[in-house]
């Protein structure tokens, strides 16, 4: 089975500082993760295209990351960053698309975990960058906390033209075992046709030395059950995942998660339908 790869990152240190990388638990993060790096461990695995997600919110690393496409065949998509407030946000996703690897350029994601207003993709210039998203023919991924997700999908009913990704499932507390409200409201989102989810990012919401596929099998099950397959996709979520699990284990660990009948559209197709890969 052709394997993609729907959210992985890499970072240079010498190039820019990852400033979200603090504190002793995320210390093993402190290094350079290359495609290369990737590449290995991705090929062994049985995956063969992957999309690249962007980590800062610069106006810098997208380019770097187009470029990175336009370089290696692993690298089949690009989702950026651009501010989504600016008035001229069109023209600058145009400009974008006419750099070296513009033509990856499959999306964009703002860190709304980041922002301290709960309601800030409803704002009125968060909600006109959304549409000029659209327009370009791009989709939109959602990196939120829980609490969010409300807000996640009133933005997303007011852009029906407008194709939103969760991105790790709205990250669950599954450390904690916890389940609502997360589930209902991950419910009330994927009752819309236009959103897609991603199954990544769950084994470092859990505890990070003691996990189990047990622990995980809820949060998978609701979001398998809200978004059906057709709507759902493997993200690795490499290299964050490596705090709890390496690359071929976040691979088995989601395969495991899901049937067998579901694995062709969750693990190829529906992330080559959404990213236009």
């Amino acid at each position: 089975m052709t394997v993609v790869d729907a959210h992985h990152h890499v970072w240079d240190l010498s190039v820019r500082d990852q400033d979200w990388i603090t504190g002793p638990e995320l210390r093993p993060l402190r290094r350079d993760f290359t495609v290369a790096d990737l590449a290995s461990e991705a090929r062994a695995a049985g995956v063969d295209r992957t999309v690249l997600v962007q980590t800062v919110t610069v106006p810098e690393e997208t380019p770097e990351f187009l470029a990175l496409a336009a370089e290696h065949d692993l690298i089949a998509g690009v989702v950026g960053w651009t501010d989504l407030t600016r008035p001229d946000v069109a023209e600058e996703l145009a400009r974008l698309r006419e750099l070296p690897g513009g033509r990856y350029l499959k999306g964009i994601r703002h860190q709304v975990q980041g922002e301290p207003d709960p309601e800030w993709l409803l704002r009125a210039d968060v909600r006109r960058g959304l549409a000029a998203v659209a327009a370009a023919g791009l989709v939109n991924d959602l990196v939120v906390l829980p609490h969010q997700l409300p807000a996640c999908t009133k933005a997303a009913a007011s852009l029906p033209e407008l194709t939103f990704v969760l991105d790790h499932l709205g990250k669950p507390p599954i450390a904690s075992a916890a389940r609502e409200p997360w589930a209902s409201d991950v419910r009330a989102l994927a009752a819309l046709p236009n959103t897609v989810c991603k199954l990544s990012g769950m084994v470092t919401e859990a505890d990070l030395a003691s996990w189990t596929v047990d622990d995980l099998r809820p949060y998978a099950d609701v979001v398998l059950e809200a978004f059906g397959p057709q709507r759902l996709m493997f993200g690795s979520d490499w290299p964050v995942c490596t705090l709890a699990a390496s690359y071929g284990q976040v691979l088995a660990t989601a395969q495991e998660l899901t049937g067998l009948g579901d694995r062709t559209h969750i693990f190829e197709t529906t992330a080559t339908r959404v990213y236009d890969l």
